[in-house]
């Protein structure tokens, strides 16, 4: 079950920079809302180390949580109504009732949206009539549309306090929640695969996680000694909901899936197939043999839709119905082949990356031969990524480049793409020199880059996963 806690540090676990963070944000509340809040929650952020775009498609990845995370401080209030504020000012205050409210498949959606989506799920799997109204402020030190998930974050922690207001103590069951939330945040008009709800309940400190779906299956991922991991933010913005390229990616996924289950006559119809796992596991393959398949059944030139009608043998009107999602219905042209070559490549990049991090060589301080391996497989990903599945970006690749040649192992693009963020497996002992050599070359040369350094690069470890601190108000479970 998500831990509940009686005191801000025994939240923080560890950080005294969260601690510090909660302590001002229930000072704030008061301030706000003229009361103390009767608790906070709190889910972390994610950086993923491998495994781009492939929980969607049924296959496993290998996030780790983040220090940075999301608060939010709440008290019951009087009247069946949500108020939700923030502390940073230019996210705008809203209000809405606790049961009946909208979330709209806006294209740039608003900040309190993501809470909604939270709040949503649990009212639909609890089946709440009556939901109790909740005063909500909210504090995030994920830097947004960055590729950390704040936007996952936000779901995660708003289910996590209509679970906790409405004492709903069945639904603390960290994996229940987890797909609860990646079902949740669909709401909204992503069509993500489960990955950052997953790594934001089933985070603990220290470990990374193999995660794979349906159902949710964790398992520990040894990392090597003698190596961090640091991030940097390329400070190009990207909301993947706001992005039509994530659901088109989740489309052409799902076309190429179709017309391999139809050109190679698939016993249960090609209709019934969603994902590349699930034509895999229907041809009953091992992944290794799957970039034949690919070469085999789809050329390498964009499709049109008109040639996937005739493919599948149906309309322009039964494709949309069948395989488009809302976002991408207008869709005309589809990179098939590029997009099922990266998802299967990565897939066995992710299984290879556990395989090796978790060979008894891992765990020896000072040989780095085992880190050198795993950088490979991060380099590779991201060319893949860059390349065939066309999510990065040029400042992106760029920012990659000097990683690399600062001397990371490996680097890679993390998260959605399209901006955001880099992750790269640097040797210990090189630590500082690499921080300061990639914030010479990247941010310092920009006055608005160097402006957003303090929060832009930073090395971390793996942190823990959702957690609730109860002051002790009377709500406790």
């Amino acid at each position: 079950a998500v831990p509940v806690f009686t005191d801000i540090t025994a939240l923080s676990q560890g950080s005294i920079y969260n601690r510090s963070r909660y302590e001002q944000l229930a000072l704030k509340f008061e301030a706000k809302y003229g009361k103390r809040p009767a608790f906070v929650a709190r889910a972390p952020g994610r950086v993923n180390i491998i495994g781009e775009h492939i929980d969607y498609c049924g296959y496993g990845v290998l996030p780790m949580a983040i220090e940075q995370d999301v608060a939010i401080a709440c008290a019951l209030s009087d009247t069946p109504t949500i108020r939700f504020s923030n502390v940073e000012p230019s996210y705008p205050d809203y209000s809405c009732p606790a049961k009946d409210f909208a979330i709209g498949k806006e294209t740039k959606p608003q900040w309190y949206l993501y809470l909604l989506c939270g709040h949503k799920g649990i009212l639909e799997e609890a089946r709440l009539e009556n939901p109790r109204g909740i005063d909500l402020l909210v504090d995030g030190s994920i830097p947004p549309s960055s590729g950390l998930s704040s936007s996952s974050a936000l779901v995660c922690c708003a289910a996590l306090v209509t679970v906790y207001a409405n004492k709903l103590d069945g639904l603390l069951d960290k994996k229940r929640l987890a797909e609860l939330c990646a079902h949740a945040e669909q709401y909204i008009g992503t069509e993500g695969g489960g990955m950052d709800q997953a790594i934001s309940f089933l985070a603990e400190p220290g470990k990374a996680k193999m995660i794979e779906f349906n159902p949710i299956r964790p398992s520990d991922v040894s990392l090597p000694a003698g190596t961090q991991f640091v991030i940097s933010n390329c400070l190009v913005e990207a909301n993947k909901a706001a992005f039509a390229a994530f659901n088109e990616r989740v489309t052409e996924c799902r076309l190429a899936a179709q017309v391999i289950s139809k050109k190679s006559g698939l016993a249960c119809g090609w209709k019934k197939v969603r994902t590349l796992r699930a034509l895999q596991d229907g041809l009953g393959l091992q992944l290794t043999a799957m970039p034949g398949v690919v070469e085999q059944y789809l050329h390498q030139h964009s499709y049109t839709r008109e040639e996937v009608c005739q493919i599948l043998e149906v309309t322009s009107e039964e494709l949309e119905k069948e395989s488009l999602n809302v976002v991408a219905k207008d869709m005309q042209s589809f990179k098939l082949h590029m997009r099922a070559m990266h998802v299967f490549g990565e897939a066995g990049r992710v299984s290879a990356f556990k395989d090796k991090a978790n060979s008894t060589a891992a765990g020896g301080s000072g040989d780095l031969s085992v880190a050198v391996e795993l950088g490979r497989l991060m380099n590779e990903s991201h060319y893949s990524c860059s390349k065939l599945y066309e999510c990065s970006c040029d400042e992106l690749d760029q920012l990659v480049q000097l990683c690399v040649g600062a001397g990371a192992l490996g680097s890679r693009l993390t998260g959605a793409g399209w901006g955001g963020c880099a992750v790269s497996l640097v040797a210990e002992g090189n630590v500082e020199g690499f921080v300061s050599k990639v914030s010479r070359e990247y941010y310092e040369s920009d006055p608005m880059r160097q402006g957003k350094l303090a929060t832009s690069l930073f090395a971390t470890r793996p942190g823990p996963g959702a957690a609730i601190c109860d002051f002790g108000s009377g709500i406790r479970l």
